[in-house]
């Protein structure tokens, strides 16, 4: 039976388990209006069995040589996993691949080098910066570490100018650390792959455009984009690159995505005018956000620089997008690392190619414009996307907006396959539950503005066509059971001539797209929805303003999803 702590789902009855209210300090506190609000992430370290007599948390942040070789040792059983893995499927990359060099924006390194992994620069406690107001620990915190064992979640959030980290099923609702800034928190993304017992890498993006680079385990961090020294546009959204140890993406309210690493430091960098004028000073050809991406290249990429050229002091960022005139929302990556789905506030769906300028690494100058491309450009059915999900296995896109509806979005086939008609306000989150999907039938979630939590069970062979729905044509009469890799792949000649706004692709009319029902919709009293995370054991919803709520799921379930397409070695950005 339903209650305000319970719902009814096909698959059997979700809980209410644990809850964490907001709790900011006092010196904090504000009557304005929330401006950013909360975006939880969560993220599952594997901790080694305890060891009598074993070397202390003191050891563990700064031991001698024999002590790290146990620990070496021991992190091959304590790799970590995110949130959409389950222990029994643990596909982390080994720690060579970890800490690979990725060649792609970056000059060749000498042969039989292997760069070792950087830790942040400074030490919280000490630092006489003013960015970094406080940084408050829980009581015994070094000793509550050490006695961690086996799979312990983590999750981090931002509430007002704080930054708070915390452990999933802990007995104390006390944040681990808590961390309050000068600046606005907007954005934050963990590297899966860089994570371990002993250390956590967190990017945070602020209102301000600064990132900070944070170990939370060592009370260390990095700042990048000091001050606004590349932009001083707020960050909208940031990703790490999946593989990666050191390069990441940062979405902008300018309408940028700049790429950047975090081991160099910030360059002197102007990204060149999307209107150029030409040698007569008449303006070209203007730059049409819908056809393409405008990319700048710093002086220091080896594109730039030129074959011959000497090699120039690598610094951030490492590529510079202009995707739309209007803010890049969020983004996100495709499970094979290929392609990137951005959405905006001009209402656009945009597919990046990233891949095509995976052959540099191979011959670094073997294309002089090795840049990465639009592909499509989806426009909504009315304003402004704020959500977007990649399904698991690559084929189907999910956005959610402004119109209250969510979109589905087939790359394969460039259309819309279907929309979701459930919501009664805009769209927050929508995520995909990857435990219960299995290349049929896809689960996934949303929340909105209604607060409404909604769940969706879709299946392409199951849709039912509207009445006046018009035989699909496929560009290039390319079949849609030919995989999106091998178009892809093959992406000039579907690109190439023709009607130059072919890969934009207008909101078709409601009479001609399939409607999804939603399998169950949850009513959640409170403050307004905005995130929604699904974890190996619980779905996590949380307010603006922080308010988190894990609802357990009714049977330990395992991935449907046995064959995924592993992230390459190397970034292909």
């Amino acid at each position: 039976m339903e209650n305000e702590s319970t719902f009814v789902a096909p698959e059997g009855v979700y809980t209410v388990t644990e809850e964490h209210k907001p709790s900011v300090l006092p010196h904090v506190i504000s009557s304005a209006p929330i401006i950013y609000p909360s975006r939880v992430s969560t993220i599952v370290v594997r901790f080694p069995p305890t060891k009598s007599g074993g070397p202390g948390f003191a050891q563990l942040l700064g031991g001698n040589k024999e002590s790290r070789k146990e620990k070496s040792k021991e992190k091959e059983d304590g790799a970590s996993l995110s949130s959409s893995d389950t222990p029994e499927d643990d596909t982390s990359p080994s720690q060579d691949n970890a800490t690979r060099e990725h060649t792609l924006f970056a000059a060749p390194q000498a042969a039989g080098k292997k760069k070792p992994v950087s830790r942040p620069k400074h030490n919280i406690r000490t630092t006489s910066s003013t960015f970094i107001t406080r940084m408050q620990n829980s009581e015994g915190f070094p000793r509550y570490l050490q006695s961690r064992q086996g799979d312990v979640t983590f999750m981090f959030y931002n509430v007002s100018k704080s930054f708070l980290w915390i452990e999933a099923g802990a007995k104390t609702k006390e944040p681990l650390a808590r961390v309050t800034f000068s600046a606005y928190p907007t954005c934050h993304d963990v590297n899966v792959t860089t994570s371990s017992s002993e250390r956590l890498d967190v990017i945070i993006g602020f209102s301000t455009g600064d990132l900070v680079w944070l170990d939370p385990i060592t009370s260390r961090y990095g700042r990048l984009n000091k001050q606004g020294s590349i932009t001083n546009s707020p960050c909208t959204a940031v990703r790490w690159v999946p593989s990666s140890a050191s390069l990441f993406l940062v979405a902008h309210a300018d309408g940028t995505i700049i790429v950047y690493d975090k081991e160099r430091e910030d360059g002197n960098f102007t990204p060149q005018d999307p209107v150029p004028k030409s040698a007569g000073g008449a303006e070209s050809k203007p730059w049409d956000p819908i056809d393409s991406i405008f990319v700048t290249m710093p002086p220091w990429h080896p594109v730039s620089s030129g074959a011959g050229a000497a090699v120039k002091a690598v610094k951030n960022p490492v590529s510079h997008w202009r995707v739309s005139r209007r803010a890049v929302v969020d983004f996100v990556f495709s499970p094979d690392v290929k392609y990137v789905a951005a959405i905006s506030e001009d209402g656009c769906l945009r597919v990046i190619d990233t891949w095509r300028s995976s052959k540099f690494h191979l011959g670094f100058l073997a294309f002089s414009n090795c840049v990465p491309r639009l592909v499509d450009c989806y426009a909504s059915y009315f304003g402004a996307l704020t959500t977007v999900a990649w399904s698991p296995d690559g084929r189907f896109i999910v956005t959610g907006g402004q119109d209250d509806l969510l979109t589905i979005f087939s790359p394969w086939e460039q259309r819309v396959v279907a929309r979701c008609q459930g919501h009664s306000s805009f769209v927050s989150a929508v995520a995909f539950d990857d435990l219960r999907c299995d290349g049929r039938t896809y689960r996934f979630g949303s929340v909105g503005e209604d607060n409404k939590l909604i769940l969706w069970d879709f299946s392409s062979g199951a849709l039912h066509r509207p009445k006046f729905q018009p035989t699909h044509q496929q560009r290039v009469s390319m079949a849609s059971t030919v995989s999106l890799a091998f178009r892809r792949d093959r992406s000039t000649l579907f690109l190439a001539g023709g009607d130059e706004n072919r890969r934009f692709h207008p909101a078709p009319s409601r009479n001609e797209i399939a409607v999804v029902q939603p399998c169950l919709i949850k009513p959640i009293d409170g403050d307004i929805l905005s995130t929604l995370v699904f974890m190996p054991r619980a779905i996590l919803t949380s307010t603006k303003n922080g308010y988190i709520k894990l609802w357990i799921r009714p049977l330990a379930l395992r991935p449907r999803m046995k064959h995924r397409t592993p992230a390459p070695d190397v970034d292909l950005l």
